[in-house]
């Protein structure tokens, strides 16, 4: 099979019909009605060949003009090489002597250098031919010609064409978006994503290994003092939770945080004090729990400092608990679970009253490890700035209050220089991109939607050179805040199903995700935790500081409480302040037990307009290591019900609101998706329930 054959297969993969890839075939900056004539190889210096340059002819001037396939550039004079800043002169105009007088170009202003979709570029198939070249010894100290697409790496073209394969995609990069935005008032408290400096590999690779080592404080500060395991997930918790309130610069470790002592840490050791409850399937599971349960609360109390009172009444309850196990030799799993909550209820607040300061303590000094690793992330980052004569950032200045078209974030602070000793290879199914000996992989499929993030959204780089340096950095900091063990985290990061986000866009309007990340995205543009990483490859920004005023969104936070819950208040901010069309639909647990106060709120929200509940184990998420997994584990059932609410303001309720047929819809696209439509059938139970009815429109 040649060459060109892989591409335009590769192409029609991802766009199917030829009809849609003779569409995306791109025009020539000089004119916007006829395709690009074929290349040829004649009347051009080997070097701007292989810099991607190739002469063309322009039916409406009748006269030769110069592309360059790889930079999107144009010109009627042959280029010269080095003599070009693509960025202030994007049609290089000034990379050679000024023309006659009357020859200069009129170019459309639609027709302006653009950024193409990676699939635009494969379809020609000139991304992986390599130009014609005259038949001249190479010696052995010439240096090896790097990819077009990825400069500075050596591949050959079977090599290309591997990393960018597509055989799955999960996600629709050509829905446009008219979503109108306004700068933060200057009452908003968190940093402004703009402000953050830009990454670097040497910077994520020290911030990752301090990270490791406060996951690692953690779980020796757990063991030593309380004598039980961290509970699971609770430092990926606490990263969400203190991120919501903090003002330090870091955009993963926390550092500026009131109060020191994180309610959501302290919450979670609480719960597994004196020891971790676990999920109980058996009648011999539960006798055994209560036993070490009635333990462990006995001898907490002795070897802490605790009033008399108290001492009496959990040993009084732990003999009692002792007698009933003797003599009750018939008692079921419900029975023996039961006692367990009996115990719990007499014996907890005691146990929380003597172990109060030492969790505090825990808590305390995470946070304060945390500060000092932010200084020295933050030392190690401006010295490099320095070093490239970049100043260090200054105060903000506020923002006209003045609506704008939603675009990526673009930092203020000018791009570090390109970093070198990154390099790219594929292990079987996997990309791998190596830093210093430190591995991050990626799925191919993914790879190439990042490549394509990359070419919609990154203004700063437009030969690629910095790209894979910045996804080592975005795949290794969502390696580390996952965390290492297996499958941690990545629950975190679940994502709806496809079929569920077709139908959230086409019946409701929806074209951005509020929580997202660029690998579990599925629109290209979507609010992520990570500006500094993220930027470049469509984000938003946080969602906590993006301010929309109007448009249609889908919400699936993290299932942190203290951020869905500071997600409802921004919400309701922005529906209460905004007079145009806005529309949030929020996917969060159903938790009841106790019922979180996020899900209270909405509930009782003047803007709610309707409620929809999935069941437990009739719906599923697709996983948050998505970009890593194998297919068959992409998909996971939820385990708890679902919560489906929307919160609109009159204008989007207008135009989006839920009615009877739309939600019905809506419900019906979860049947269709991944291993749920195999496993319901015709006398299955329904997967939904609807809760009340959508509000009267009059309704505010």
């Amino acid at each position: 099979m040649t060459e060109l054959t892989l591409v335009s297969e590769m192409a029609r993969e991802n766009h199917g019909s030829p009809q849609e890839e003779a569409a995306l075939i791109s025009l020539s900056p000089s004119t916007s009605h006829s395709p690009r004539p074929a290349r040829p190889h004649t009347d051009l210096p080997d070097e701007l060949v292989q810099a991607g340059w190739e002469k063309c002819w322009s039916k409406r001037e009748s006269r030769p003009y110069y592309f360059n396939r790889f930079t999107n550039q144009s010109l009627w004079e042959m280029p010269v090489l080095g003599q070009h800043d693509v960025i202030s002169d994007p049609l290089g105009l000034n990379a050679a002597p000024v023309p006659a007088e009357g020859a200069t170009p009129e170019t459309p202003k639609e027709n302006k250098s653009q950024k193409r979709r990676l699939s635009e570029e494969m379809s020609s198939g000139e991304i992986i031919k390599k130009p014609k070249m005259d038949p001249t010894p190479v010696t052995p100290t010439a240096a090896v010609p790097s990819s077009p697409i990825i400069p500075g790496v050596s591949l050959d073209e079977k090599q290309l064409t591997a990393l960018l394969k597509v055989t799955d995609i999960y996600w629709d990069l050509d829905i446009q978006s008219n979503i109108m935005v306004k700068p933060p008032p200057s009452s908003h408290a968190l940093p402004p994503p703009s402000q953050a400096l830009p990454p670097h590999p040497e910077v994520e690779l020290l911030r990752s290994q301090l990270v490791l080592k406060l996951r690692q404080h953690y779980r020796e500060l757990c063991q030593q003092r309380e004598g039980i395991d961290p509970p699971r997930e609770s430092f990926n918790r606490w990263l969400l939770e203190r991120k919501v309130l903090d003002h330090g610069p870091d955009p993963l470790l926390p550092s500026d945080c009131d109060p020191a002592v994180s309610p959501s840490m302290f919450r979670e050791i609480m719960n597994d004090i004196p020891m971790r409850l676990s999920r109980i399937k058996h009648r011999e599971e539960a006798k055994r729990l209560l036993f070490k349960y009635a333990e462990a609360a006995k001898r907490l109390i002795e070897s802490r400092s605790a009033s008399s009172d108290s001492r009496k009444l959990v040993k009084w309850n732990v003999e009692d608990t002792f007698s009933w196990l003797r003599r009750d030799h018939l008692a079921t799993k419900e029975d023996y679970m039961d006692r367990l909550e009996h115990l719990r209820r007499q014996c907890g607040p005691h146990m929380t009253a003597v172990a109060k300061d030492s969790v505090e303590g825990i808590c305390s000094k995470i946070f304060h490890i945390s500060r000092e690793y932010v200084k020295r992330i933050r030392e190690k980052h401006l010295a490099l700035l320095r070093e490239a004569n970049i100043p260090e950032p200054g105060p903000v200045s506020s923002s006209p209050d003045k609506r704008v078209m939603c675009h990526p974030v673009r930092l203020s602070v000018p791009t570090l220089p390109s970093q070198g000793g990154v390099d790219v290879q594929l292990e079987g199914s996997l990309v791998c991109v190596r830093y210093k000996g430190e591995s991050v992989r990626v799925n191919q499929s993914y790879f190439s939607k990042l490549f394509q993030l990359y070419r919609l959204s990154s203004i700063d780089d437009p030969g690629t050179d910095k790209f894979l340096a910045r996804v080592w950095c975005l795949l290794r900091r969502y390696q580390v805040m996952f965390g290492t063990a297996q499958f941690e985290g990545s629950g975190l990061q679940g994502a709806l199903p496809v079929n569920v986000f077709q139908a959230l866009h086409r019946i409701f309007g929806v074209t951005a995700e509020c929580f997202a990340s660029p690998l579990n995205c599925y629109f290209k543009q979507y609010c992520s935790a990570f500006p500094d990483t993220d930027g470049y490859f469509g984000s938003r920004g946080p969602c906590l500081s993006f301010f929309p005023v109007s448009g249609s969104f889908e919400a699936n936070p993290p299932f942190s409480e203290e951020l869905m819950d500071a997600m409802v208040t921004h919400f309701e901010n922005l529906l209460e302040n905004s007079e145009q069309p806005l529309s949030f639909i929020i996917f969060i647990p159903e938790w009841r037990d106790p019922p979180t106060p996020a899900l209270i709120r909405m509930e009782n929200s003047r803007f709610k307009r309707h409620q929809l509940l999935l069941n437990a184990f009739q719906h599923e998420y697709r996983s948050g290591a998505q970009h890593l997994c194998k297919r068959d584990e992409l998909y996971y059932k939820a385990v708890h019900n679902t919560a489906v609410l929307f919160l609109q303001n009159e204008p989007g309720f207008i135009k989006w609101g839920p009615t009877p047929e739309r939600v019905q819809e809506l419900s019906a696209a979860y049947k269709l998706s991944g291993r749920v439509s195999s496993s319901l059938g015709g006398g299955d139970k329904e997967s939904t329930q609807e809760e009340g009815t959508s509000k009267d429109s009059t309704t505010t």
